[in-house]
């Protein structure tokens, strides 16, 4: 069943920012639940790690699993030959389809432990969706005009000058999402996750 399947628990579930990467490949999506810990990271979004509780996402049926991975592979940071060094890790583990009564296994990645922050909260309940209603991510407060600066910002080399409007220069500043660096702006850690979850 791992080579089709795919338990998905944050911005890649049906509805979510990041769905679009796979969407096109989905045969068939249920909810379902993984053992782990599923905390929330400073930017807002899920990461899960080995250990107890139990996550609530959904069981992804894939088309073309093969290629699609690869794809979700580099989305995730991970990779094959250095997994100890990569962000992610992609596991094959138990995974339970609401109302069935044996689990299949299917993939799952999982954020490297060492690559947790200090400051990730643990979601108690392991369901990133009841979470986010909640408290909804930091890139959603942002207006539509510091989205489009975070993406131009993070896209450009680490040399380019990005000129900025003075009002969403003090509110990124603010929000602790760029630093000036003198001649050049430049996204801080915060900023680089929201980037990410925005790209």
């Amino acid at each position: 069943m791992s080579k089709t399947t795919l338990f998905v628990y944050g911005s890649l579930m049906s509805g979510m920012v990041h769905h679009n990467k796979l969407a096109a490949m989905v045969k068939e999506i249920k909810p379902a639940t993984c053992e782990g810990t599923l905390y929330r990271l400073p930017v807002g979004y899920p990461a899960m790690v080995e250990g107890p509780g139990v996550v609530r996402g959904e069981l992804i049926n894939l088309n073309s699993f093969k290629d699609l991975i690869k794809i979700l592979d580099e989305f995730e940071g991970y990779s094959a030959t250095t997994p100890e060094k990569s962000l992610y890790v992609r596991l094959e583990k138990p995974v339970l389809v609401d109302g069935a009564k044996k689990p299949v296994t299917s993939c799952v990645y999982f954020l490297n432990k060492i690559r947790l922050p200090k400051d990730a909260t643990v979601i108690e309940n392991g369901d990133y969706r009841a979470s986010m209603t909640a408290q909804p991510p930091l890139a959603t407060h942002l207006t539509e005009s510091q989205r489009r600066y975070i993406l131009k910002l993070g896209a450009s080399s680490g040399r380019d000058i990005v000129p900025i409007n003075l009002d969403i220069y003090r509110d990124l500043l603010n929000k602790g999402l760029i630093v000036d660096k003198g001649r050049r702006l430049a996204l801080t850690n915060l900023g680089i996750d929201v980037y990410r979850y925005l790209a």
